[in-house]
């Protein structure tokens, strides 16, 4: 029995020294380990990680690869100007300014909505409900879709009312719409976040809005949903969080003191990356859904592109990369061959998927 426990003590001992050298440490290089050519071709594609794969998108039309980069179906369409947004089980496409929105999942295209306004904003639950906001030159208004392009809810704003809708958000299952306005009064600045429930909380209630916030002298630009019972709202001087699935009221609110540069979240947490002010660089700083702050962490350097997957935060611009752990270690600062336009880890230690000009390539880190 003494062996016994002996050995199973040394094994536990081998197998924590391994964990804390593969994860305490910093790589500067990516060793290509496998390529697949058929996911590039014209520099005009954009990548999203999507569903396990990647959706690869242009004007001309998308396509959904797997891992191997196989070409798993492909819809041709004409849209001016793509732009994407993607949840765990559904994403859309939408032609930003003009009237086209596809709705997407893993096995397919699963609607067509075509929209009598210019779309500016969308989001999707996982069901595939779309909420779109749609403008003119004198009005905007939000209307929600089933997953076939039917009207749900049709909401009407207007800058003497409501404000000036900014952002929208849908809850996972569709049944509670969150929408960011924008207005000003007397000079002053104002900003409500709102909240329509479309279930059996929102019936008897006005416009079915069951709950409002208002902020004065803040902008608030950027909402979304971290799970079905928590969502955030980020402007230009703080982070406010909500709790409530049917009814969401503000939990906690913390104070920026630094210029935003980038926003990103997921389902654990929220991510800020800060300008620094009277020193170089930026501050990247990761919160719970409880408004805890769990990293900050300073970094010089410039990226365009920032995203968290899981508990790691991805950073790249061009061909050069950085990746934070959630504990605060910088686990990669490199760059690669060729210009990054996707990055994703996989299955496998210290491995991620990377998309290029030339295609998918899987990698790993080493020193």
């Amino acid at each position: 029995r003494r062996r016994w426990i002996t050995g199973i003590l040394v094994l536990v001992a081998v197998a924590a020294g391994v964990y804390l050298l593969v994860n305490l440490q910093t790589y500067g290089q990516m060793s290509v380990t496998e390529s697949y050519g058929n996911g590039g071709g014209a520099s005009n594609n954009s990548y999203r990680e999507f569903s396990g794969g990647v959706l690869k998108y242009s004007r001309d039309g998308v396509s959904y690869l797997d891992q191997k980069g196989e070409e798993q179906w492909n819809h041709s369409y004409q849209i001016k100007n793509p732009y994407i947004e993607t949840g765990k089980e559904s994403a859309v496409i939408m032609d930003k300014g003009g009237n086209d929105i596809l709705v997407i999942q893993q096995d397919g295209i699963k609607g067509e909505i075509h929209t009598a306004m210019p779309i500016e904003k969308v989001s999707v639950s996982e069901q595939g409900i779309v909420a779109a906001t749609l403008k003119n030159d004198s009005s905007a208004r939000i209307i929600c879709y089933d997953i076939a392009g039917n009207i749900l809810v049709e909401h009407k704003t207007s800058s003497v009312g409501t404000g000036y809708p900014l952002d929208i958000a849908l809850s996972e299952d569709g049944k509670v719409m969150q929408v960011l306005y924008f207005y000003t009064q007397d000079g002053a600045i104002t900003s409500k976040v709102m909240y329509y429930n479309f279930g059996d909380a929102g019936k008897k209630k006005t416009d079915n809005q069951v709950s409002s916030h208002e902020y004065k002298d803040t902008i608030m630009a950027s909402g979304f949903f971290i799970d079905q019972d928590t969502s955030a709202a980020v402007g230009d001087n703080c982070l406010t969080i909500y709790q409530g699935k049917d009814t969401p009221q503000e939990k906690v609110r913390i104070t920026i003191d630094k210029e935003i540069k980038s926003v990103v979240h997921n389902e654990h947490y929220i991510g800020l990356i800060l300008k620094n002010e009277g020193k170089e660089g930026c501050e990247m700083r990761l919160y719970n859904g409880d408004g805890k702050l769990v990293i900050s962490k300073d970094f010089t350097g410039d990226y365009s592109n920032v995203k968290l997957c899981g508990r790691q935060v991805i950073m790249y611009d061009g061909k050069k990369c950085r990746i934070f752990m959630r504990n605060g270690i910088l686990k990669f600062d490199g760059e690669m061959e060729n210009n990054i336009m996707e990055i994703f880890p996989v299955a496998g230690v210290n491995k991620y998927i990377v998309m290029s000009a030339d295609g998918m390539a899987k990698v790993r880190l080493v020193k």
